[in-house]
This record gives C-alpha cells, structure tokens and sequence, in this order.
C-alpha cells in the first residue's frame, strides 16, 4: 500500500519558497499577519473560523498551524470542536442545498 502521509514542512521549504519568488512570499506573510490581527474580530475568533476552514478545504496542514493557533489564543478543545461541526454542516448543508439541481433534473423526461 502506498504512504499517504503528508510531509511536514521543514525550514528549508520555506527557504526555497523565499527564494523563489521573494515578493509574494513576503506579500503573502503580511497579508497572513493583517488577515489574523485583532479587529473587529479578536483572535481567537479568527483562528476558530480557519479551523473550520481549513477542514471544509481538507488542508493538513492548516488543520493542524490553525488548532495550534487557536489554542495558543485561549480556545477550548470543545470550541474547536464546536468549528469544526460548524465546518460539517455547512458542507453538508451545500450539497443539501445543490440538490435543487438533481431534483430539478429528475423530474425532466429521461432521453432516449
């Protein structure tokens, strides 16, 4: 069977990345870092909506910076959990809703 797992990020991706393409990794930094700053949103609310996020996009690896985040700003484990049913049921509450297409589509005759 073949190794799903995902590789960890080291240094030297972020190295490489950096010197790949400098600007928009340094673009990217600082709208990361305005983006999680406190505003009308604090913190912790902010890193609780990336939690839920980042399991609608299925990103490992945002899963993981995000629940660490979200701890470090006072989270609880049922708050992220709570984001995470959050996540849940809004995922399943679009394919709930696009049913309206299928539905739609049922209802025509079947072509020959």
């Amino acid at each position: 069977m073949s190794d799903i797992s995902m590789p960890k990020p080291t240094r030297a991706h972020a190295e490489k990345r950096h010197a790949l393409a400098p600007g928009p990794d340094e673009a990217f930094g600082a709208f990361s870092k305005a983006v999680f700053a406190t505003g009308a949103l604090d913190a912790r609310t902010k890193q609780l909506i990336a939690v839920a996020v980042a399991h609608v996009t299925q990103c490992p690896w945002c899963i993981e910076g995000h629940v660490k985040a979200a701890r470090r700003e006072g989270a609880t484990s049922a708050a992220i959990m709570e984001a995470i049913w959050v996540a849940a049921e809004m995922r399943a509450g679009a394919a709930f809703a696009h049913s309206i297409k299928a539905l739609d589509l049922i209802e025509d005759p079947v072509a020959p």
